[in-house]
């Protein structure tokens, strides 16, 4: 079908960028579990607990979230994604209200952690899908600024979180986000939809120049079997490894290394997640622009170099810490836009939801070693910088991974006739 229908009466070239929009908004309120760092100290206190036991409920929520995205993706064409974008924004609020009234730290993992955890992994791989589908053409780009959001939603939702809890205290401030989060994602949901199957964009940029090649277009099976799968697995669980860790530590660490007050290093962090936002759309475009091998070793280039800076950080250090740690959240943002544009372009559009997800279930891993690996090392050494050590030698082990497992596949002339190829190629994109 051609491009000549129009989305809230605009034509379709215009109009499907108000489902970049609508995604970076959901992801805004789903990105707040990046602000964990701020919660820590406060229910540390509150609830007589090590860093150990106040990084739990994050890790557990990172686990959900990891465990309920490939299911989520498994069911997304079945119910749509309006429908699934509702029930992830509802149990998200549900598990920020019902921490509200913990009583101790499990019952915060609990809820938080299981609850929250749960409707973040089903809600969050909807604007991804949705960009996806409508953006063949810049599947990088579309993603990166999708998920722009959940990046700089700590910028947001970190000082916001620190005020209430200065106002209100803790477990008033979990309520209050809760209810928000809900309301906000069930209305943004609402306008969400896929383009129909025979839709096509003009074929402009990437897919222009593709025309006289035959799509990758793998089962789920053929995925598994191939080797740039393995590649991109074990290389988001180090970008991710790494990313989450330093989320997970970034205002404890302000405050015991660099000695910051509590206040100074809820602003960083909000600070951070500028740079968590802007490494989506970067790295997105860097691996439309270039290869998921190219912007994997970037990346870990700069995972690596942030760790030896941190490894020599003391206190008063406050632009290596500034740097370093903007540094790690550029290359989180980057892993979340890098991961389903390699996604696509390793193994197709058809079926991309349930492709994607096992994909993502390498962030769930890394969520899980990176968060307690960085509490244990600071309960047993009494710092957190002991923490760096394995990130920069994981750093060096990615950069030999991507180069030699993360490889684009070939794709090789099949058909004679250009027309026969650019239906083709325009039916694989839209799956």
């Amino acid at each position: 079908m051609a491009d000549t229908g129009k989305i809230f009466g605009l034509p379709t070239a215009t109009g499907r960028w108000i489902f970049v929009v609508l995604g970076m908004l959901i992801n805004l309120c789903l990105g707040s579990i990046f602000s964990w760092s701020v919660f820590r100290k406060p229910l540390e206190n509150l609830f007589q607990v090590g860093a150990t036991e106040s990084g739990l409920p994050y890790t557990i929520c990172l686990t959900f979230f990891a465990i309920l995205m490939p299911i989520a993706g498994g069911v997304l064409d079945q119910y749509g994604p309006r429908m699934l974008a509702i029930v992830g924004g509802v149990i998200v609020g549900l598990g920020w209200i019902v921490s509200s009234f913990a009583i101790n730290m499990t019952v915060v993992s609990l809820s938080y952690g299981i609850v929250t955890g749960s409707g973040v992994g089903i809600a969050y791989g909807v604007p991804i899908a949705v960009g996806t589908k409508w953006f063949p053409d810049k599947k990088g780009l579309a993603v990166g600024l999708t998920l722009v959001g959940f990046g700089l939603s700590a910028m947001i939702t970190a000082p916001l979180a620190r005020y209430l809890i200065d106002l209100y205290g803790t477990l008033y401030t979990f309520r209050i986000l809760g209810l928000s989060f809900l309301i906000l994602i069930v209305l943004l949901a609402i306008p969400l939809r896929f383009p129909h199957r025979q839709w096509q964009p003009q074929l402009t940029g990437m897919l222009k120049n593709q025309q006289n090649q035959v799509a990758i277009d793998l089962t789920r099976t053929q995925m598994l079997q191939s080797v740039p799968f393995y590649g991109l697995w074990l290389c988001y669980i180090i970008g991710t490894f790494s990313g989450l860790m330093a989320i997970g530590i970034s205002s404890p660490v302000g405050q015991e290394i660099i000695k910051l007050d509590a206040d100074t290093a809820a602003i960083f962090v909000s600070i951070f997640a500028i740079f968590n936002g802007i490494g989506r759309p970067l790295f997105g475009w860097l691996t439309d622009k270039h290869t998921p091998r190219f912007s994997a070793i970037v990346s870990f280039i700069i995972i690596f170099l942030a760790s030896l800076g941190m490894l020599t950080a003391g206190e008063s250090d406050i632009w290596l810490y500034a740097l370093c740690f903007s540094g790690f959240w550029l290359t989180l943002g980057g892993w979340l836009a890098l991961a389903p544009a390699a996604t696509a372009t390793f193994f197709g559009m058809k079926n991309y939801s349930k492709k994607y997800g096992v994909v993502y279930t390498a962030y769930g891993i890394g969520a899980i070693l990176g968060t307690v690996l960085s509490g244990r090392l600071r309960d047993i050494f009494g710092s957190y910088k002991y923490a760096f050590i394995p990130n920069a030698i994981l750093a060096i082990i990615g950069i030999l991974i991507a180069f030699w497992l993360l490889k684009q596949p070939e794709r090789k002339p099949k058909y004679r006739n250009p027309k026969s190829e650019t239906k083709l190629l325009a039916k694989n994109a839209m799956g």
